[in-house]
């Protein structure tokens, strides 16, 4: 596996960060750091080594699931 391979989101993680992004309004965090779009997310994931990626994503997914705070 070469390090572009090992490095890029899967297929079900990208599926589902787009669905996550898909309108949101109100940005979600992770690692210190506001996203409001796919495209911010899934490049600052693809940026980061295999564990800090699934903490990462593990902690979107996550915000994602609770209701906004009103």
């Amino acid at each position: 596996m070469t390090e572009a391979e090992s490095s890029a989101l899967t297929r079900p993680q990208r599926r589902l960060l787009r669905r996550i992004f898909n309108g949101r309004v109100v940005p979600l965090e992770a690692d210190g750091q506001s996203f409001l779009t796919f495209k911010e997310a899934s490049r600052y994931l693809e940026e980061l080594s295999p564990e800090a990626r699934d903490a990462a994503y593990a902690a979107l997914k996550a915000q994602a699931a609770q209701p906004p705070a009103i």
